[in-house]
């Protein structure tokens, strides 16, 4: 899992002791997991089977939790068929599978299984807290208030979803702002196209799209100084400040 800057943690979205289960049978992974989510203001319990999730849901017990983060790949069942159980079952809990698989069709299945969102290995803590957040939101059991975003003097707030650049609001159509958004949770880090693709539109398009929607969101963005999204050739796009500032 990628680490975060000084400035995107600050303005990560933190939760109100919601339930979280990981289900990770890597030490390492669940560790990590379960100490980040600690940090970040939620009750977490771990487990490294399928059927301890399922176990979870047998009962209407008020210890069932909030929150069920999934790694497709476990010794007893994999994830998909967790998903399909627990929907089988009418458990309605929201449910974030962790993949390392890169494939459309993988993700695609833990969908329509039931699965609410994913994240493929490896992954931002950024990201992992904001769809964490959103999931529960979503579920009607939300932590804190929506957050602002902040890098450098650019700001964008997740609810009324205005951006500002040094106090100057700046319109963003949906698709800018979703772009915009995914490179403030991955600040400082290089995201490529293809990832790109994948959390803004969630479906296939060329390069060429990608190329044309950095364009104008780099005109928005970055009409005054210092610029903030660059170009990494060979690599993709990242959100940071120029070398030595």
């Amino acid at each position: 899992m990628a680490g975060t800057t000084a400035s995107a943690a600050a303005s990560l979205p933190r939760g109100a002791g919601q339930r979280v289960l990981v289900v990770d049978d890597d030490p390492r992974m669940a560790e990590l997991l379960e100490t980040t989510l600690h940090l970040a203001g939620y009750t977490v319990a771990t487990a490294d089977r399928g059927a301890e999730a399922l176990r979870a849901h047998a009962t209407a017990s008020p210890e069932a939790p909030d929150l069920l983060i999934l790694d497709v790949m476990l010794p007893d069942m994999d994830g998909f068929t967790v998903c399909r159980m627990l929907a089988e079952r009418g458990a309605r809990v929201p449910t974030l599978l962790l993949t390392a698989r890169d494939g459309i069709e993988d993700r695609v299945t833990g969908l329509a299984l039931g699965a609410d969102d994913y994240l493929t290995k490896p992954f931002s803590i950024p990201e992992l807290l904001a769809r964490v957040h959103a999931l529960l939101r979503r579920a009607g059991r939300p932590g804190e208030p929506d957050r602002v975003l902040r890098f450098a003097d650019l700001t964008l707030d997740e609810g009324s979803l205005r951006v500002r650049r040094a106090g100057r609001l700046i319109s963003l159509s949906p698709t800018e702002w979703k772009l915009l958004h995914y490179l403030m949770l991955n600040a400082d880090q290089v995201v490529s196209k293809d990832q790109i693709v994948d959390r803004v539109w969630h479906g296939p398009f060329d390069h060429s799209v990608v190329e044309k929607l950095v364009s104008r969101l780099r005109a928005k963005v970055d009409a005054q100084p210092p610029a903030l999204i660059h170009t990494i050739r060979g690599f993709g796009y990242s959100l940071r400040l120029p070398a030595g500032q």
